[in-house]
């Protein structure tokens, strides 16, 4: 007991229960909770692995390497995801897990990672990513209906009144509050498919976004939304997200739309991707999109837009950090908006007033240019992937831009027949 304090010896009295000098505890069940218990575990497998030539990435946490082997892997909790070249330098992790006292099980075909199935293209360099059933448990979860007609928007739609000489603010929701079990289930709705939505599903993100916002006091119409976007998950097939072999270059898309939520907000856009180090990157399948409500009040469209730019550029920072770590230095991240002053702002064309806000993300964003880490051009509304993400679209909008985002069902099926026919051939 010579390790035990004192006073926990008096208070438990552990001398009348020591034998021999020890305590003995039979361990019943574990207790979840304990704040110290990831890092201690990380702690001791850097400790392990560092033995075997592994090492943990200072700047980004999760991210390891060897010192001199073709291999590298990304651990979230207890799941590997590994890169390498060449067969043996796997294994060679492999022996070192074993040989530090863990027990694994590897998958060679490298299908499932985090809770997301991986479906690999090796002909046409693509990799499928998808959660198969995720939804139709989420729905059952919930005790949703199918809903009798198909529903195309995850969101409700208030067309815009052309022609008019004003355009009103939507009148505030006077609708009764919901009880704390309506509370509970909006909470419940917002954080199952937040996951799913940021893996795999980007179409979710506006609708969650603003149950979000209204979560802490939910009313009967936030739950008309919530059902709503229910009804959407229900009528739409699988999503999958496509990923194309390139030069590892990160680019983004930037908007925002000006006073389009409550309480005057305006809201932020982004569409963040690996393509091409060419003038105009070509699409690819998002590793991030941003949609998310702009906290202060925005006194202009282009404000709005450089608060936008400033959202989306803070992120491709970090981003920009762990492509470098693996191994993928970057040039100036090119970031598109379609906002001409906006881009003129940051490229010294133009000399705006600026509230001290405005002040901020415009030399933030004009410093960032200046030290080359961002490259911001202009390019027409119609070609910015971000808008998707500041507007409450109507249904025809979503099924247009679907396949911007997401892959249709075909064309994953078509790849696991022809790697189904190709295993019978062998």
């Amino acid at each position: 007991m010579s390790d035990i304090p004192q006073e926990v010896i008096d208070e438990y009295k552990l001398v009348d229960k020591a034998v021999n000098g020890f305590v003995y505890v039979e361990v019943s069940r574990g207790m979840y909770g304990l704040p110290q218990s990831g890092l201690l575990a990380n702690e001791l497998l850097e400790s392990r692995l560092a033995k075997h030539g592994y090492r943990q990435s200072k700047l980004v946490p999760g991210l390891w390497k060897h010192d001199w082997r073709s291999i590298q892997f990304t651990l979230v909790v207890d799941d590997f995801g590994v890169k390498y070249v060449g067969r043996k330098h796997a294994v060679h992790l492999e022996d070192a897990l074993r040989a530090s006292g863990y027990r694994i099980k590897s998958d060679w075909t490298g299908t499932k990672y985090i809770g997301i199935t991986l479906d690999w293209d090796y002909e046409k360099r693509h990799v499928h990513l998808s959660m198969p059933g995720y939804g139709a448990k989420a729905l059952t979860r919930f005790q949703h209906p199918a809903p009798s007609t198909r529903q195309d928007s995850p969101h409700p739609h208030t067309p815009p009144n052309y022609g008019a000489k004003q355009q009103f603010a939507t009148p505030a929701d006077t609708s009764t509050q919901l009880d704390s079990q309506g509370q509970k289930f909006i909470q419940q709705v917002n954080g199952t498919f937040l996951f799913k939505g940021r893996a795999v599903n980007s179409p979710l993100l506006v609708p969650l976004s603003s149950l979000s916002s209204q979560q802490a006091s939910p009313t009967e119409t936030t739950m008309t939304k919530a059902r709503q976007l229910l009804d959407f998950i229900a009528s739409q097939e699988e999503p999958i997200l496509t990923y194309h072999a390139s030069e590892m270059i990160l680019a983004a898309h930037a908007d925002a739309s000006y006073l389009s939520e409550p309480n005057a907000r305006s809201r932020a856009g982004g569409h963040i991707f690996l393509s091409n180090d060419v003038q105009y990157p070509p699409n690819n399948g998002a590793i991030l999109n941003i949609a998310q409500i702009i906290k202060n009040v925005m006194s202009s469209a282009t404000e709005a837009e450089l608060a936008a730019l400033y959202i989306v550029a803070r992120e491709c920072v970090y981003i920009r950090l762990i492509l470098s770590e693996m191994g993928h230095p970057q040039p100036p991240t090119p970031i598109q908006t379609d906002n001409a002053t906006a881009e003129g702002v940051i490229n010294s064309k133009v000399q705006p007033k600026r509230t001290k806000a405005m002040d901020m993300r415009f030399h933030w964003l004009r410093d960032r240019e200046t030290l080359k880490q961002f490259r911001f051009y202009w390019r027409s509304g119609k070609l910015n992937l971000a808008d998707y993400f500041t507007k409450h679209h109507p249904a025809a909008h979503h099924r247009n831009m679907r396949g911007e985002f997401l892959t249709p069902r075909a064309t994953l099926d078509a790849l696991r027949e022809r790697v189904a026919k190709m295993a019978t051939m062998q």
